[in-house]
Parts: C-alpha cells; structure tokens; sequence
C-alpha cells in the first residue's frame, strides 16, 4: 500500500498509524460489539440516494470498515463494480466482496474518472489533508459523478470532552485533549467548493447514545476504533483519581434520571457532484428578468 511517511509535522493533527492500530485492533470484534453506529449512519446515508434517479455502475466505499454498506449499496445501488477500502487491512479482510482495497485515504491509488459514486461513511473525520483527499476523489470520479459522505462533527461527545477538561484541570495539572478535532457544518461546505465540487450540500444530525458509565463509552469507542489518535494525546493511562473524577463530573453535569449518561455523536453529511455541463447553472450575471432599477426604486419615487 502506498501511504506517506508518518511524520507529525506541523499540519498533521492525526496520527494515522495509531488511526490504522486501532482499527485493526477493533476488527475481530467490530461486527459484534463495535459497527452499530456505522450500520446506523450507514442506513441514513445510502437511504439518501434514493432520491437520485441515475444508475451508478462503478462505486467506491471509502473507508469501509468490515463492509458494513457494502449490502445496503448492493440491494439500493447494484453496482457493476463496488470497491471497498479501508486503511486497516484487519477492517477490509472482513468485507464480504469480492472487490476489496487496502487503501490510505490521503494516498488513493486510483484512476482518474474511473468511478460514478463514491460512499464514505465515518472515516474522513480522521484525515489530516481532507482538502487533498477531496480532489483525489473528485479526481477519480466521472463527470457528473457523485460524493455522498458522513463524518463526525465538532459537537460530537462534547460531554466527554468537557468532563475530562474537568477532570484533568483538578487531578493532572493540566489538559490534553481526549476527543478528537473535528470541522462543522460552514467549514465542510467551503471545502467542498474549494476543492471544485458542484452543488455541494451540507447537513447534520445528532445521534445520542446512552451508557451505565463513561467507562463502557470509553470501551465502546475503543470497541469502534475511535480512541483518540491525535498526535497531542496522553501516551500513558489516566491516572485512577481522574478518571473517578471523570465519571462523577460526566454524572454530575449530563447524567439522566434513569441513572445512564448521554453520548452525543454529530454526523455531518457531505454532497457532493463532479462538474459537468448537464447540471444547474447559476444564472448568467444580467439575465435576470426584473430590471435592477427596479428592484432599487425607492418608496418615495
């Protein structure tokens, strides 16, 4: 696999081989304990293309994980070719087709115009050069090709992230972050533009989970292979009386009558199309109907 030199220079927020440990760690049990928020972005996310009349013939699941899509994608899509890709070799010997790729999302070995749709469900969110992974699919796309995506936003476990603040701020001295950097709604849109995209569209949705404790969310993240892999992170385990301090700030300022704790994952969905001559066009500059002194008159005239 052909993947860039691992080195934490001042751009790179993500250590990506910690990003393919933790995946590949996560595999033997991820379709059991760890994929239920894959296969639930994963229903949202392929139930959209529903609403798009068009065949697409050769597909690309970017960051597949064990091939969680690839059955939705075969039953909504019935691609001639689907390609499923991950960056953890452990994730992509589980997928059941029989098209399956090895692949670093800042380094895509693919041909330009080779595709008509590419899937990505929970995996861009941990590129260090979303920009650069954009134009390689737009690349790879063909004209009037479709991206439809989803990541996690900047408000995912914002609970979390604020209990450990709590936490490390009272017992460490200090804070490191626990909970990984992640863009919002304006950003993704402007690099979708950026990065030549048509018709880019941006939404979101919350999705909130409930835990007996922070510490089965904690183990449910690692289940998912979705611990922390910034390069600014711990290298060592919390210390006990953090993470005593931990569950009982996450309980005092987010726990439910019921006794559990919320986890909230923001998902933002990404769309986006190859340009190509069929699509809308903004209206040439001039050709509106109305004329400008028109819509200038004042209410005195």
């Amino acid at each position: 696999m052909a993947q860039r030199p691992p080195t934490p220079d001042g751009a790179a927020v993500f250590d990506r081989k910690a990003v393919r440990m933790h995946r590949d760690r996560a595999a033997p049990g991820f379709a059991t304990h760890g994929d239920f928020l894959v296969r639930e972005v994963g229903e949202r996310l392929v139930g959209r293309l529903d609403d798009v009349k068009r065949r697409f013939a050769r597909v690309l699941d970017l960051g597949c994980h064990g091939g969680q899509l690839g059955p939705m994608l075969r039953e909504r899509v019935s691609p001639e070719l689907l390609v499923e890709a991950d960056l953890s070799q452990g994730m992509v010997s589980r997928a059941e087709g029989p098209s399956r790729l090895v692949a670093d999302e800042e380094w895509l070995p693919l041909r330009a115009a080779s595709l008509d749709l590419v899937v990505s469900a929970l995996s861009l969110h941990w590129v260090n050069d979303l920009p650069g992974a954009l134009v390689q699919v737009r690349q790879a796309l063909r004209p009037d090709g479709l991206l439809i995506a989803a990541m996690l936003g900047g408000d995912t476990l914002f609970e979390l992230r604020e209990a450990f603040l709590q936490a490390e701020a009272g017992h460490e001295g200090g804070v490191r972050p626990h909970v990984s950097p992640f863009p919002d709604v304006q950003t993704l849109g402007a690099l979708l533009q950026r990065t030549g995209f048509a018709l880019p569209v941006v939404d979101s949705d919350l999705i909130t989970v409930t835990y007996e404790s922070a510490y089965a969310l904690m183990r449910d993240l690692r289940a998912m292979g979705e611990a922390n892999a910034t390069w600014g992170r711990a290298r060592h385990f919390a210390r006990r009386g953090t993470l005593r301090a931990l569950e009982a700030r996450y309980r005092e300022t987010f726990g439910r009558r019921d006794g559990r704790i919320p986890a909230t994952f923001q998902v933002l969905y990404l769309t986006g199309w190859k340009p190509h001559e069929s699509q809308q066009q903004p209206a040439r500059r001039g050709s509106g109907a109305v004329p400008l002194s028109d819509a200038l008159r004042s209410e005195t005239s």
